[in-house]
């Protein structure tokens, strides 16, 4: 049995993220312009799926107790740049954000997304979001797993393995003719279905010669909503699955966001391409994934 964790007691800086502010977003997006990758667009960008992909899977090799997330840092950049490739996310900047200082976003237990990496020491019991970009020949390839450290407590495991297949779930969708919507539906159900809520703050994204591109992705919608999939779109699908609810804040650092009642969140990421024969997973890797 694993110990209750102390909730966090910094207060958030920000809480934002209301169903009503993002609902429409999948109508909005349908009338921005998507590009739509060429052949030699998708070969390029399989490279650095593939680069991103195998970051990863050398962190799965030695992610331990005791280990800090600047050691997993460590390790991604230098996996990165010993393939060619520059990290995605090392300097990044959106508005009303400092520059990001880190190869990867390590997000601990109730942490969603973009923690960033320093002395944080992980513990038994842990899970240990690990999202990592690698840009390569112009392109960049975008992934995101969640790792276990040591043996997990069976709320934390189902939070896993339903967060992993409603990624699975979105992807079995996007091929042509369908609509965004039918990804986001897709992941929604089966995550509510399950108990769990999604987050609605934060979504998945295009992806190309841009880290973040249209259409966003977000993983909550309706069947049908526009737009249309099509050939040559490229996405970066990335359920945020939450065990108590959807919402969400930002901590000081401008860039970390946990869950509002400090549960536990999960996060997986393929970089896809919408092909004419259906969904291709650029950064598939069967070492890491096991599929």
């Amino acid at each position: 049995m694993i110990r209750k964790r102390r909730r966090i007691r910094r207060k958030p800086k920000v809480s934002y993220g209301t169903y009503e502010e993002v609902a429409s977003m999948p109508r909005r997006l349908a009338e921005t312009a998507i590009i739509l990758k060429t052949d030699r667009d998708i070969e390029k960008m399989r490279r650095s799926g593939q680069i991103a992909s195998q970051v990863l899977e050398a962190i799965a090799e030695v992610i331990a107790p005791r280990m800090t997330t600047q050691d997993l840092d460590d390790i991604a950049r230098q996996q990165i740049e010993k393939n060619g490739g520059i990290p995605s996310f090392l300097g990044y900047q959106v508005p009303g954000h400092p520059p990001y200082p880190a190869s990867i976003c390590s997000s601990v237990n109730e942490m969603v997304i973009h923690g960033v990496p320093g002395l944080q020491i992980l513990k038994p019991g842990d899970i240990v979001g690990v999202d990592v970009g690698a840009y390569v020949d112009g392109y960049h390839g975008d992934n995101a797993f969640t790792f276990t450290v040591g043996e997990i407590p069976e709320n934390a495991q189902k939070l896993l393995q339903v967060t992993r297949e409603a990624l699975y779930r979105g992807i079995a969708q996007a091929r042509p003719g369908n609509y965004l919507g039918d990804v986001s539906s897709a992941i929604q159900s089966h995550a509510e279905s399950n108990g769990f809520s999604v987050v609605r703050a934060l979504v998945g994204h295009g992806i190309g010669k841009d880290m973040h591109e249209p259409p966003q992705v977000p993983n909550f919608g309706r069947p049908g909503q526009e737009p249309q999939l099509k050939p040559g779109m490229v996405l970066a699908i990335e359920p945020m699955i939450n065990e108590g609810t959807w919402e969400v804040a930002l901590l000081e650092d401008g860039w970390s966001v946990v869950t509002a009642d400090h549960l536990l969140s999960a996060h997986f990421e393929h970089t896809v391409a919408v092909l004419s024969d259906g969904p291709e997973i650029l950064t598939r890797n069967d070492n890491l994934w096991g599929i």
